[in-house]
């Protein structure tokens, strides 16, 4: 019973220290702020709710802690080196200062971390896509630090090129190519619909130009339809036809041109075979 109420009376002293003390933090918009003080966690609600950014707070009770002043770079310097580093890619901004980003090297990552994942990297007030940066492990969440000054610049360079060009993930290929660089790529470009949109384009203007081809036919335009693709097309003598076809096999739909009911027997190839006999 002793050795209760003395634990009781220990942390009734520590809550009335709590508001005399200052400590350093990383802070999101509408998050909350830490701090250990003799062993135990405490977390706070950040006041004002709206700051974001690394900060020196001071609690005004055991629920809220102020905002007074941000931290010299001293300051700032000496809270990283209490936590561990990793070298990271930026892959695409999550919300605000908030980033995706993927390890620069999967392995390490194993070793040091237990994982190798995509994670959200905070406050991050600096860098673009692909760029490397260096990122700090709390515990819980990924702070950045900086951006990676041994990083090869180029590298970043030639993802956002081949990202502005709608490069496939599969053919992106450069000097210095590495899995973990494919990946952040992919992981890319999968958060981006536009990005998807626009390939899955490609690989089907593709795929109607070399059946045309085969054919003796040229692609001129084709649009998405739902459930078919409205195609326009020249014959070897230029002659222009617009015929639907079906997505998945390249049947014909309509031909666009009278064949007696018998549009279905054919595909988009022996289409142009067909017309030029006629």
């Amino acid at each position: 019973m002793t050795n209760i109420r003395k634990l009781i009376n220990q942390l009734a002293t520590q809550e009335v220290e709590l508001t005399n003390i200052q400590f350093l933090a990383p802070c999101v918009k509408n998050g909350r702020v830490k701090t250990r003080v003799a062993g135990m966690i405490y977390t706070f609600e950040s006041q004002p709710k709206k700051n974001s950014g690394w900060g020196i707070f001071q609690p005004i009770n055991e629920k809220i802690a102020k905002f007074i002043e941000e931290p010299s770079l001293p300051q700032l310097e000496e809270y990283f080196q209490l936590l561990k580093p990793l070298r990271l890619f930026l892959a695409c901004q999550l919300k605000g200062q908030t980033w995706l980003a993927y390890p620069t090297n999967e392995s390490d990552s194993k070793q040091r971390f237990g994982f190798a994942k995509p994670v959200a990297v905070h406050l991050v007030t600096e860098g673009a896509m692909f760029e490397q940066i260096i990122a700090r492990f709390d515990g819980a969440s990924w702070w950045f630090e900086d951006i990676d000054r041994r990083a090869d610049p180029l590298i970043a360079e030639e993802l956002r090129e081949a990202f502005k060009n709608i490069t496939p993930p599969k053919e992106v290929k450069f000097k210095g190519m590495t899995p973990e660089i494919r990946t952040v790529y992919d992981l890319m470009a999968r958060q981006k619909k536009e990005f998807m949109k626009k390939m899955q384009h490609q690989k089907d203007e593709k795929r109607l130009r070399e059946a045309l081809a085969m054919g003796g036919g040229e692609l001129q335009n084709f649009r998405d339809r739902s459930n078919y693709w409205q195609v326009e097309w020249v014959t070897r003598d230029g002659e222009r036809h617009t015929s639907a076809i079906n997505k998945n096999d390249l049947t014909v739909v309509s031909a666009g041109i009278c064949l007696s009911g018998g549009d279905r027997h054919f595909d988009l190839q022996s289409l142009v075979g067909v017309v030029e006999q006629r």
